[in-house]
């Protein structure tokens, strides 16, 4: 059998003796990293020579003695609340919905129920009885399309403090979300405080405007009067409907007959808001407007009654 050819070994060299004397040189040069590590963690008072730099700290305000709150009489203290909790950003008054701007306005002011129990009650109280509650959400994106609108998210100590909540009913009128129900989620049996009902409507379906626009004929305002329904049988101790709407809602268009019929016929007593301008008295029937000839309009240009028109001979 042959034998097999010996393997290269590594040869390894060791440094001469003026080499090891030339890397011995060159590290005595360099100044060690521990001392840059040093001088960069010192401060600046340090390195001062005259005068020490202190930093300059303002002194914090304590007053000699506590403020005590809760010694305040309850009528001063429901004052500071109302003063605490104003909100500049509502844009409709105290009407709250379900949307992204509730955590930047109410988020760190709600902090304050939990210093202590009493106040816990009285905030809480004044915070959910000065309010109105929006039961389905308006607002645009997966707020207006929830599963979950604001009173179910609600606890149940705290729609007790509710005492008005409101309907506003018009967006979605071609397709309603499926989350505009009327059940036990909602939480409406547990609102034993509400005594008002406020139901703006922003827009009729039945008038001609939509004509060639709407899903079928009178279905957005039997799903409105269904779900008024609903919710006065879900609140019994409802005793009054408050009824608004943008101008272009009349009091007489298919809308608005059917929801004054059903607060009629569960004998709730009718309000009216303060937009719409409403009364008792019935709504005068608006005039048609008459398409005036050109004669008559060149007749009054020249009696200066349209001083805005300009009447000129070449016309057709």
């Amino acid at each position: 059998m042959p034998r097999r050819p010996a393997r290269n070994t590594l040869m390894v060299r060791r440094p001469t003796t003026s080499q090891i004397q030339a890397m011995t040189a060159s590290k005595s040069a360099t100044p060690p990293r521990d001392l840059d590590v040093e001088v960069s963690g010192l401060d600046i008072a340090s390195l001062t020579l005259d005068t020490p730099l202190i930093p300059f700290v303002p002194k914090r305000r304590v007053p000699k003695t506590p403020f005590h709150f809760l010694s305040l009489p309850a009528e001063v203290r429901i004052s500071i609340y109302a003063h605490f909790f104003d909100d500049d950003e509502n844009e409709e008054g105290d009407v709250l919905d379900l949307e992204p701007r509730n955590y930047r306005r109410f988020h760190k002011k709600l902090a304050i129920i939990r210093v202590c129990r009493l106040v816990r009650e009285e905030a809480t109280h004044y915070f959910y009885s000065t309010r109105i509650f929006r039961i389905f959400p308006i607002f645009p994106g997966r707020y207006f399309k929830t599963k979950r609108p604001l009173l179910a998210r609600l606890k149940p100590h705290q729609r007790a403090c509710l005492t008005s909540i409101q309907l506003r009913v018009g967006p979605g009128w071609g397709a309603p979300p499926r989350g505009w129900v009327v059940n036990d989620a909602l939480g409406l049996a547990e609102c034993t405080n509400v005594r008002t009902i406020s139901v703006f409507v922003e827009n009729d379906p039945s008038d001609s405007i939509y004509n060639g626009f709407r899903r079928d004929e009178g279905f957005y305002e039997d799903f409105c009067r269904n779900l008024l329904s609903k919710i006065l049988e879900s609140m019994p101790a409802v005793t009054a409907i408050q009824f608004d709407g943008h101008p272009s809602v009349k009091k007489t268009g298919d809308m608005m007959k059917g929801l004054l019929d059903l607060a009629h016929t569960a004998g709730k007593s009718i309000q009216w808001g303060p937009l719409r301008g409403w009364t008792d008295a019935d709504e005068q029937p608006e005039l048609p407007m008459k398409k005036a000839s050109w004669e008559e309009m060149k007749h009054r240009q020249q009696n200066n009654e349209l001083p805005g028109l300009a009447v000129t001979e070449a016309h057709t």
